[in-house]
């Protein structure tokens, strides 16, 4: 039966900054809480991670990195929702971060500006003022698996320690 565990070994975090992006084990300094598992790099992607190590899509959660602009002003941002679910980019994180135009990041841009390879992507370890929106359900979820900065991992800790990351704001982000 799927899990947020799935079949993986999993490891501390702490005690492996090898197995994650160095903006990560920065970001994971001190925190106890959150494990690491090394995965096949080619099975990074959602679906395919999931259906290969049975780990629940409910405890799987997403980092999609958005690019908003109003004027000369561009704004960047981390949006969590579970892999169930899609955010809703165009009306309710756009409307959240008061931009007029929205879209998907460069994926080269991306990658540049956090140090972290796309489909690894977490918003652990992002730059300090990128706005980091966590789904409702992602914080209520209890452990779920998300990125690790790099493709060939991923961490598992409490949706809750998401939603109480430096600049993160819980809100109801799905598309409905």
């Amino acid at each position: 039966m799927a899990s947020a565990e799935g079949n993986l070994t999993w490891l501390p975090a702490s005690d492996h900054p090898d197995l994650v992006a160095p903006p990560v084990a920065v970001g994971l300094a001190g925190v106890t809480d959150v494990q690491v598992a090394r995965i096949d790099p080619t099975l990074a992607d959602t679906a395919a991670f999931c259906a290969a190590y049975d780990v629940d899509p409910a405890s799987s959660a997403n980092c999609v990195v958005v690019e908003g602009r109003r004027g000369d002003l561009t704004t960047r941002a981390a949006v969590m929702v579970l892999a169930t679910d899609r955010a809703d980019v165009n009306r309710v994180v756009r409307k959240h971060l008061g931009v007029r135009k929205i879209s998907f990041a460069d994926q080269a841009v991306a990658e540049e500006l956090t140090g972290m390879q796309q489909g690894g992507i977490t918003p652990i370890g992002l730059p300090g003022d990128w706005p980091i929106l966590v789904d409702r359900a992602v914080a209520a979820a209890g452990p779920v698996v998300i990125g690790a900065g790099v493709r060939g991992a991923k961490l598992l800790l409490p949706g809750a320690h998401l939603a109480g990351l430096p600049g993160a704001m819980t809100l109801d982000l799905v598309l409905h």
